[in-house]
């Protein structure tokens, strides 16, 4: 993302997981973990909704980890339908956050990934934010958000993403009355409108 950002690899349950940190100025507040879209679809730790959603992070006071899931870049192993996935991203947040506040991201792919991280994981940590971008709810069964999440939760999707239909993403989130973040005239991508996607998510963590 920028100069300062560290890289380095750690271990995960199909091999080496290469990861890429970037800290806030001062103290961090906890450490928030951005997971990216489909492996098989180009999808990487660079991708540029992932690059914004730690940019947030960041400039919200998070240590923005992102990471390669396995068979991506220098990552070990091989796609597997997102099951060994959420092993990857549960393996990054024990080799690096084990312990303190959690921000949990995630984009396409990714937050169908998160969510099912979010359902293991909300009972034994402090998850302070639940971020997911452009979920793939037409392609993957994404977990539902606990009730006690909701007030932490941020959904957000392009009203015209044709990739995942708007109405998809209704579907999953209205059984929970969960509501979503809606960006007019949005795409999957959020071409030209990053800057605003940075903004929605750094008005969540701030809030």
């Amino acid at each position: 993302m920028n100069a300062q950002t560290e890289f380095l690899s750690v271990a995960g349950p199909a091999g080496s997981l290469e990861v890429a940190i970037d800290r806030p100025l001062g103290e961090a507040r906890g450490t928030a973990v951005i997971a990216h879209p489909h492996p098989l679809h180009g999808g990487t730790l660079t991708n540029k909704v992932v690059q914004t959603l730690a940019r947030a992070c960041v400039l919200g006071g998070w240590t923005a980890v992102r990471f390669n899931f396995r068979g991506v870049g220098h990552s070990g192993g091989a796609y597997d339908e997102g099951r060994g996935e959420q092993d990857d991203l549960l393996a990054v947040i024990d080799a690096l956050a084990p312990t303190g506040p959690l921000c949990l991201a995630g984009f396409s792919f990714g937050a169908f990934v998160t969510s099912h991280a979010a359902a293991r994981l909300h009972v034994s940590r402090d998850i302070r934010h639940l971020v997911l971008i452009g979920t793939a709810a037409s392609r993957f069964e994404v977990a539902p958000v606990a009730a006690e999440l909701h007030a932490r939760t941020l959904a957000v999707h392009g009203e015209q993403d044709d990739t995942v239909p708007l109405s998809a993403v209704m579907d999953w989130a209205r059984p929970q009355s969960l509501p979503v973040l809606v960006v007019p005239g949005g795409g999957h991508f959020f071409h030209g409108q990053l800057p605003l996607l940075r903004e929605l998510v750094l008005r969540h963590l701030r809030a």
